[in-house]
C-alpha cells in the first residue's frame, strides 16, 4: 500500500525535530578515543603512584646504611652480654654489687578459668643472676625455660595469683623452675616487671 502524501504543516514538524536531534544531541565519540585516554590516564595515575611510593616509602641509601650499622651494634652488645645470634630477645645488664639482670621476652599464657571463659596472663620478668657466666647460661636455656613457664602457667587459675601471696607464691615457683633448668648454676631472685591478667 501507499503511503499517504504528507502535507506541508507535517513535514514542517520533522525537519524541525531533525534540526533540534543535531543541535542537542552530541555525538558519541569513537570507541578508540575512549580506550586511549583510559590508556593515558592508567599511565600518567601508576607513573605518580610510583613517584609518590619512591618519594615518601624509600629511605634514602645513608638512612638505609645507618639504620644496619644501628643493628649491628645492637646485635655486638647482645652478644657481648651473653645472648648470641640467635638469642636476641634475652637483654643482659649489670646491676648494682656485681650482679646481672636478665630480662627475659614477654611470656603470654592462657590460663584456666572457672566459667569457662578465656583468661589470659602476660608476664614481663627479669632474672638476678648472681654473676656474667650464670646469666650467659640463662640464653641458651630459653627454649627450656620458655616450655617450663608455659606448662606451668596453664595450670594456674586467676585466684592463684590474687593478692601478694599469690605474686609471692608465684615468683618462688619460678625461681625455683628456673634454677632447675639452668642447674648446676642458680639464679638469686625473681623480679616481676609486669604482670597483667584479662
Amino acid at each position: 500500500m501507499a503511503k499517504p502524501p504528507k502535507n506541508s504543516d507535517e513535514e514542517e514538524v520533522d525537519l524541525e525535530g531533525a534540526e533540534g536531534a543535531e543541535e542537542g544531541g552530541r555525538k558519541k565519540p569513537p570507541l578508540r578515543l575512549i580506550i586511549i585516554a583510559a590508556a593515558a590516564a592508567v599511565v600518567v595515575l601508576g607513573g605518580g603512584g610510583a613517584g609518590a611510593f619512591f618519594l615518601f616509602f624509600n629511605k634514602p641509601p645513608e638512612a638505609a646504611d645507618a639504620k644496619s650499622e644501628k643493628k649491628g651494634g645492637a646485635a655486638e652488645k647482645k652478644k657481648e652480654g651473653g645472648g648470641g645470634a640467635g638469642d636476641p630477645e634475652v637483654v643482659i645488664a649489670e646491676g648494682p654489687d656485681g650482679v646481672v639482670f636478665c630480662t627475659l621476652p614477654n611470656m603470654v599464657a592462657n590460663m584456666q578459668a572457672g566459667d569457662g571463659r578465656p583468661v589470659y596472663l602476660k608476664l614481663k620478668l627479669t632474672l638476678e643472676a648472681p654473676d656474667q657466666a650464670t646469666a650467659e647460661m640463662i640464653a641458651p636455656a630459653m627454649p627450656r625455660i620458655q616450655d617450663m613457664f608455659q606448662s606451668f602457667l596453664r595450670e594456674l587459675r586467676p585466684e592463684d595469683l590474687q593478692g601478694s601471696q599469690g605474686t609471692f607464691q608465684l615468683r618462688m615457683e619460678i625461681l625455683r623452675r628456673v634454677n632447675l633448668v639452668i642447674a648446676p648454676a642458680r639464679i638469686n631472685s625473681v623480679l616481676i616487671e609486669e604482670m597483667l591478667i584479662s
